[in-house]
């Protein structure tokens, strides 16, 4: 069995991020408030814990600049 790699580049990572941010309706700092005290329903929180994945990712590959 072999694995499966997914590559994005930075720029492909912002705009998932953004569209994920996009798709809950709510402001990026109201996501992040509302993540931080687990006040979001489930279909956010999977968003929320996406782009916290992202901005780790994002951390990562802008470092190796």
């Amino acid at each position: 069995m072999t694995g499966s790699v997914i590559r994005k580049t930075p720029k492909e990572l912002h705009e998932q991020r953004a569209r994920l941010i996009a798709s809950t309706g709510l402001s990026e700092k109201v996501l992040r408030e509302r993540g931080e005290a687990f006040q979001l329903y489930p279909e956010h929180m999977k968003v929320w814990e996406t782009v916290q994945g992202i901005d780790y990712l994002l951390d990562g590959a802008e470092g190796d600049r």
